[in-house]
């Protein structure tokens, strides 16, 4: 039997951009990608404390070191600047696996650096 766990948490960042005209994803500051173990095109859920929207879209690589954290395409209307935002993906394994997998949690600073 396999199950889907949490495999990365970005745990609240600040949105700092919004692109609505951009074909769509999240671009995320490349160290923070790296931190919470996320690769480019991954698909991740974003949600929205402010709001409580929750969507789902892919990562881009953004910036090393800038703390871009940054809402493209239709998801722009959903994700405002300033908004505080919670990433995750998830990985699908088998269920021993499973219950060993420790995630990838990071809990950036109030400016999105580590």
């Amino acid at each position: 039997m396999q199950i889907e766990v949490l495999k990365s948490k970005i745990h609240r960042v600040r949105i700092t951009e919004s692109n609505l005209h951009y074909i769509g994803s999240i671009t995320i500051d490349e160290d923070l990608m790296d931190a919470a173990n996320l690769i480019e095109n991954e698909k991740v859920h974003v949600l929205d404390i402010e709001n409580g929207a929750r969507l789902e879209t892919y990562v881009i690589k953004g910036t090393r070191g800038s703390g871009m954290i940054c809402m493209n395409g239709p998801a722009a209307r959903r994700v405002d600047v300033g908004d505080t935002v919670i990433v995750v993906s998830y990985a699908i394994m088998e269920w021993e696996e499973a219950k060993k997998h420790k995630p990838f949690i990071i809990f950036p600073k109030e400016d999105n650096t580590l």
